[in-house]
């Protein structure tokens, strides 16, 4: 149950993003993403470690995102800091999408050509649906897809690797000393 849970507040957090940055109201996506993240830390054995792997994402994302952003790729319609940054509701949905990848994302762990596989479709098919419901726009739509496709393939792996080592939803690993091992 806690899996689907993660799932349908993952989605509602998303949804909240794209309209509120499609319709004006940046703040919208934070907001939603703010209650999510504090359920999923509810849920969480070491919320700590949880919370180490949400701001990696976010950092991580923030270069991404900032990266097609300032090659002239894409644009967003509200909730920019600057012209060549990410707007802070997208940063918002990477810290939300971190979230997942213990928990409802967590059968990509050791599996590095599925979750490669997973990011280079999945990655620009969310973007896809972001700009279809007027979150963003493709300024270079061909150039956008491909980087989409390339960075998201490359990055799951990645980011799959960053959760098992940051990962807060399971008991901590019991030390070889403690076990009399």
């Amino acid at each position: 149950m806690p899996v689907v849970a993660n799932f349908v507040a993952f989605k509602a957090g998303w949804l909240s993003s794209v309209l509120g940055g499609a319709n004006q109201m940046p703040w919208l996506g934070p907001l939603a993403v703010a209650v999510a993240v504090l359920i999923h830390l509810s849920m969480a054995r070491r919320p700590q470690t949880e919370i180490a792997l949400i701001l990696a994402c976010g950092a991580i994302g923030t270069v991404f995102d900032s990266i097609l952003v300032a090659a002239g790729w894409v644009s967003y319609p509200s909730g920019m800091f600057s012209q060549s940054l990410a707007p802070y509701w997208i940063i918002g949905m990477w810290m939300l999408f971190a979230t997942t990848l213990n928990m409802s994302l967590s059968f990509l762990k050791g599996k590095p050509v599925l979750a490669f596989v997973m990011g280079f479709v999945a990655g620009p098919l969310a973007y896809l649906g972001g700009a279809k419901l007027g979150g963003m726009i493709f300024e270079n739509q061909f150039a956008a897809l491909a980087m989409l496709a390339v960075g998201w393939g490359v990055m799951m792996p990645g980011l799959m690797a960053l959760a098992g080592r940051f990962d807060g939803m399971t008991a901590a690993p019991v030390a070889a000393a403690e076990t009399g091992s």
